[in-house]
């Protein structure tokens, strides 16, 4: 081979490498989870930051958070809130992945909250309470939590450039159900959530795999009625309309709907860990109800997060599972 066809076949060589560098780029570019797009697409629109919420020299908004245990209100940036949020939501030795997941909806559920809603503890913008808010464990913080939180910093999701509703919950039982069946939502279901298959960590405890509930026909007829059923006494009880998940909507109590979602508030939703109910009877002087999952079951169900982590899933991965055409967008 003379010098000139070396030089040929060096040139034919180069440029088919860089042919196939430029195509792993291009694989590399799209293999992104389904109904996401990149955080800097021209054509994503991004939610904007709250008017009333002051921000730093590099854009971070300032909070005003109301601490139910200290009892006073203090301001932090909101990215040190989305940390003691990420903490108190999920354990700190979880998959990455799944923290990150979780920090990104965090850091979306106060933008809402602040763009839609007044806290209940006057001059704050939000509190740790968990009847308003979020879950929150400064103490729970460590170096994972805060990696979480800095590898995600900024990022929210956004359906059409509006903060999307954020929900989560612990366990989905196995399915994920729409916000009209599983928390008494009255509006029309957003078009970003629909019930979806969720494969859980064989991690999670028991309590929240499979679970038993007793309670008194007192407690049942006085849930009932302050769930807006007048009865005043419980003599047949039994689940009523369905959703796709098997959640009950209803249940029938003396053969009148009340609604399942507020009976579970009622009653106590730590003690009727969900309304993915698979039976219920009366006993003696009580009912007995089993069932299936912890929480609502609405939105992304963190032990499934946990599992889809921990097989290698990226926290784009995870939210684009549990929701539907939202993109990533990065706000500061």
């Amino acid at each position: 081979m003379n010098g000139i066809e070396r030089r040929a076949r060096l040139c034919a060589l180069l440029a088919l490498a860089l042919c196939l560098t430029g195509c792993m780029r291009e694989v590399a570019k799209t293999a992104q989870p389904e109904g996401l797009r990149w955080k800097d697409a021209a054509d994503v629109k991004k939610p904007a930051v709250p008017e009333k919420l002051e921000r730093d020299a590099e854009g971070v908004p300032t909070l005003k958070v109301y601490d139910t245990r200290a009892k006073k209100t203090v301001e932090t940036d909101l990215e040190r809130y989305v940390e003691g949020v990420v903490a108190g939501e999920m354990k700190n030795d979880w998959p990455m992945a799944a923290l990150e997941a979780q920090a990104i909806l965090a850091r979306t559920f106060v933008l809402k909250f602040c763009q839609d809603k007044e806290s209940k503890y006057k001059g704050a913008d939000i509190s740790t309470d968990v009847v308003e808010a979020q879950a929150y464990a400064a103490d729970d913080v460590n170096a994972r939590v805060r990696q979480a939180v800095q590898g995600t910093r900024g990022e929210v999701m956004s359906a059409d450039g509006a903060y999307p509703y954020a929900w989560f919950h612990a366990h989905s039982g196995g399915m994920t159900e729409l916000p009209s069946v599983a928390l008494d939502y009255r509006d029309d279901d957003p078009a970003y959530l629909a019930p979806v298959r969720s494969e859980e960590s064989e991690d999670a405890p028991e309590e929240a795999k499979r679970w038993t509930a007793r309670f008194t026909l007192d407690e049942v007829a006085q849930a009932c009625r302050d769930a807006g059923l007048k009865v005043d006494r419980v003599e047949r009880i039994e689940l009523g309309e369905k959703g796709a998940s098997g959640r009950a909507r209803t249940l029938l109590v003396n053969g009148q709907p009340v609604s399942a979602p507020s009976f579970r508030i009622q009653i106590g939703a730590n003690r009727l860990r969900s309304t993915l109910i698979d039976s219920v009877r009366l006993r003696g002087d009580g009912v007995v109800f089993s069932g299936r999952g912890f929480g609502h079951g609405v939105g992304l169900s963190q032990w499934g997060a946990y599992k889809m982590a921990q097989d290698g899933a990226d926290a784009e991965a995870i939210i684009a599972h549990y929701f539907r055409d939202v993109d990533i967008v990065k706000l500061w």
